[in-house]
């Protein structure tokens, strides 16, 4: 890839100006990463081995997306729940638990190792407490699992499958909980308050020892927590706005990050130039665990 730009102790794979990227995920299926770019109405699609870069446009606002079994993605969109597939252009709505909430719409979200998608909504304005951490499971039913959220995002999960990590934005609080493999959630408990950092906890994900890689939007970037809740790593990036995290390549030891231009005025855009971009954090270390397929 020839316009690929490295810095220090990273590199910006695709310079491709999101307005709000999210939701990276890896798909081992053809070798690619794919995130979305919220409020572009966007899929993206990157081949990091051949530098290949594809886009689709959406019919709405997509928050969030998986990996589907049957082939395609699962995703938390404006309109609900829906089942994409961007090769062949097609958007299956599957329900919208929320369709008397104007303002909300879903956020981040990620497919648990069990097979179920878990998905949180929030308010548009970012001034309500509606938000709701919803588990969709394989039959297309769904459960409200966790209420009072102002900006939903990660989960990501332990190794083992047993621990369901979430977070509150706005709040600047990660929590913990127990999880069973039918989606159902117990022992909610606080894993860390963010105060005493620079920026807000965004999107995240585990590695295959336990810790935690979050995104701290405002806080110009990825950290990695260790299982008992200690900054372990900090590893910076050239744009203040990091939104969210996820391991991939062959061996799943890349460790590819999404950022925003969102709420960036001229002068930091001038400062930032690659903000919105996909970026690769490097020497981290770490190697990451495949992702979760949904079972619909």
């Amino acid at each position: 890839m020839d316009d690929v730009i490295e810095g220090p102790g990273w590199r910006c794979l695709w310079d491709v100006r999101c307005e709000l990227g999210e939701g990276p995920i890896w798909d081992p299926r053809h070798g690619v990463v794919r995130f979305v770019d919220i409020e572009g109405r966007r899929i993206h699609c990157l081949d990091p081995a051949t530098g290949e870069r594809r886009s689709w446009d959406a019919p709405c606002r997509i928050g969030s997306i998986g990996l589907r079994g049957r082939g395609g993605l699962v995703a938390g969109t404006t309109q609900g729940f829906a089942l994409i597939d961007p090769d062949v252009g097609t958007f299956d709505p599957i329900g919208h638990p929320e369709p008397d909430l104007a303002d909300n719409r879903f956020n981040d979200g990620k497919v648990d190792p069990h097979g179920n998608f878990w998905a949180g909504t929030m308010d548009d304005t970012k001034r309500a407490r509606s938000g709701v951490l919803y588990c969709l499971r394989p039959d297309a039913t769904w459960r409200a699992i966790d209420l009072g959220y102002r900006i939903t995002n990660g989960p990501a999960f332990s190794p083992d499958g047993a621990t369901l990590y979430h977070t509150d934005t706005l709040d600047r609080t990660t929590y913990a909980f127990a999880l069973a493999a039918d989606g159902t959630l117990s022992d909610k408990r606080v894993f860390r308050v963010w105060n005493d950092v620079t920026g807000n906890p965004d999107g995240m994900t585990t590695d295959a020892g336990g810790n935690l890689w979050i995104a701290f939007w405002g806080g110009w970037c990825v950290r990695r927590i260790s299982p008992a809740g200690d900054v372990a790593a900090e590893h910076p990036l050239p744009v203040a706005h990091v939104s969210s995290v996820a391991f991939g390549g062959t061996d799943l030891g890349r460790l590819f990050a999404t950022s925003a231009r969102q709420a960036l005025i001229a002068a930091d855009l001038a400062a930032q130039p690659l903000a919105g971009g996909l970026f690769e954090v490097l020497g981290h270390g770490a190697t990451g665990l495949p992702g979760g397929v949904f079972g619909g």
